[in-house]
């Protein structure tokens, strides 16, 4: 029995929720591509989607010719040149959200205020808002380090699992920062061990000699973000850590509920 055109047509536009059932499916599979690393082939994609093998190619094939998905000369897919725009617009656009819980950190606790995601190996810094002090620490918007020597990336890396990390170090290294910087995978799983088990993250002079930094994961991100304070370590002492911690961890819930809400403050 021949099926009606018209009703194939509705079921292929629409999803239960009254979206384009085309345009979630082809986003899911961005999604995939980037937790799988960035580079798939259709067989896992239909794995682990659940959609037959023609969709995947027909979706595959749209976003190869809009340059979101380009196809390699193994034949395996990766994200696409095009996305890189994409994500550069929106990290700028989360830092400008966030702004407004990094200026009343640096009302509530007087230092430096930052946020940092993890992109692909490396951390890069979105948004800051400096302390009033005279003496106070700064790092540029756009700036791109390690996540070893930092507090940020300790916070962003102490959600991963042990042999992601290690994969993740072995890719970049262990350079020393300073003379107080981790530099074997062994130290710094422990040293994740340590966020994990007090809820922050801590670079002491790990970084750049002087500067303390404390950190802590913005839970349920979009993508991984952390926010962070940074000063002198003459001023972020362990007596200040006790009372900076609850104000980062409170920050962080806000800017997490604000960023899943559809009017971020």
């Amino acid at each position: 029995m021949p099926t009606s055109s018209a009703s194939t047509t509705d079921s292929a536009r629409s999803s239960a929720n009254g979206g384009v059932q085309s345009l979630e499916r082809a986003f899911d599979l961005l999604e995939r591509m980037a937790d799988a690393g960035g580079e798939v082939g259709l067989s896992e994609l239909s794995a682990s989607s659940g959609l037959p093998l023609p969709t995947i190619h027909r979706l595959m094939r749209t976003l190869v010719a809009c340059g979101y998905v380009r196809q390699q000369p193994n034949r395996r897919y990766a994200l696409g040149p095009r996305l890189i725009r994409l994500g550069e617009s929106a990290s700028r656009l989360l830092g400008t959200w966030a702004r407004p819980y990094l200026a009343r950190l640096v009302e509530e606790t007087g230092e430096t205020a930052n946020m940092a995601l993890l992109d692909g190996d490396e951390i890069v810094y979105v948004a800051q808002v400096p302390s009033k002090h005279s003496m106070r620490m700064f790092t540029e918007v756009g700036r791109r380090v390690l996540p070893h020597s930092t507090g940020v990336g300790k916070a962003l890396l102490a959600g991963f699992p042990p042999e992601e990390v290690r994969a993740l170090l072995a890719r970049t290294g262990m350079p020393a920062a300073t003379e107080k910087t981790i530099t074997t995978p062994d130290g710094f799983l422990a040293a994740l061990e340590e966020v994990r088990g007090q809820g922050y993250a801590i670079d002491d002079n790990e970084q750049e000699i002087g500067v303390r930094c404390l950190a802590v994961q913005v839970p349920d991100s979009p993508t991984a973000a952390a926010i962070s304070i940074s000063g002198p370590a003459g001023r972020v002492t362990e007596a200040a850590t006790e009372k900076i911690v609850p104000v980062l961890q409170q920050i962080a819930a806000e800017l997490s509920e604000a960023l899943a809400s559809q009017n971020p403050a």
